[in-house]
């Protein structure tokens, strides 16, 4: 199945409000869901698309091995955990969450494990997340550009990752843009506000309409049904050339996400 291209993300939605938010979007036509093992809410997803009456064959699911399960006597054992907490017999696509701490493992250890669990059928596919360019190389050298599908990363207005994007465009591998929205910081922007006012869009779907024309996936949250409805309109929105041009003007580096295990940045 390939991943639609704007999809509901899953981070720091716990409970209830993980089953909610899940049902809503699955309810509203959402059918790309991305969680990950350290949300702790697979189960919650899981329930959630099992009670929407969406055949699983419709939902591109998505989920990521954490830091702890990264070693090739431990990722294939936490996938099939995973897959028990979201009651499937496969996800669409696993990633690496994050790079190893202190490079413990080697990149090449995970990837071709993770390569060795999808020839298993426990994933349709593989790839990366927070993957800096030269980690990049490393997961190529390991198991090729063609079997990554994607790195998700953090990109947004204000941290564009272009060396991170160039790179992977020019291996042909796709782009996910995760916390899309800056933590809602967009919503006030007013460069943002000004060409939302003049396409009778919101800011959010303008910033989702400008990372979706440069052919990133994107998967915001939401918790309230009228933004998971909003979002998903920003797939009708076009925006000019010069209110690209304004948005691309925004970038200063601005990261959000960066524990302290997290790799070297570009």
């Amino acid at each position: 199945m390939k991943m639609p291209q704007l999809g509901l993300g899953t981070f720091r939605l716990q409970g209830q409000a993980a089953i909610d938010s899940v049902a809503t979007g699955l309810e509203l036509g959402y059918r790309h869901i991305d969680t990950a093992q350290i949300y702790g809410n697979e189960t919650e997803v899981g329930q959630a698309l099992r009670e929407s009456g969406v055949a699983r064959r419709d939902v591109y699911l998505t989920t990521k091995i954490w830091t702890e399960h990264l070693a090739a006597d431990k990722l294939a054992a936490s996938l099939k955990d995973s897959l028990r907490k979201l009651g499937a017999e496969q996800v669409d696509l696993t990633l690496i969450h994050w790079p190893s701490p202190g490079a413990a493992v080697p990149v090449a250890e995970s990837m071709q494990a993770l390569l060795a669990a999808r020839d298993a059928g426990l994933t349709g596919a593989i790839g990366i997340s927070n993957f800096p360019v030269a980690l990049m190389r490393e997961a190529i050298a390991a198991v090729g550009a063609e079997n990554i599908a994607t790195n998700q990363v953090e990109l947004h207005p204000y941290l564009q990752n272009r060396g991170v994007a160039d790179f992977a465009r020019a291996a042909g591998i796709h782009v996910t843009a995760y916390m899309p929205l800056a933590y809602g910081k967009v919503m006030s922007d007013p460069v943002v506000k000004e060409i939302a006012r003049r396409h009778g869009a919101t800011p959010a779907q303008v910033t989702l309409a400008w990372l979706l024309a440069k052919g990133y996936a994107v998967i915001p949250s939401s918790t309230k049904r009228e933004n998971l409805a909003g979002n998903l309109r920003a797939t009708e929105l076009v925006l000019g050339r010069e209110d690209s041009a304004a948005i691309d003007a925004l970038d200063d580096g601005a990261r959000l996400v960066s524990p302290d295990f997290a790799p070297a940045w570009d």
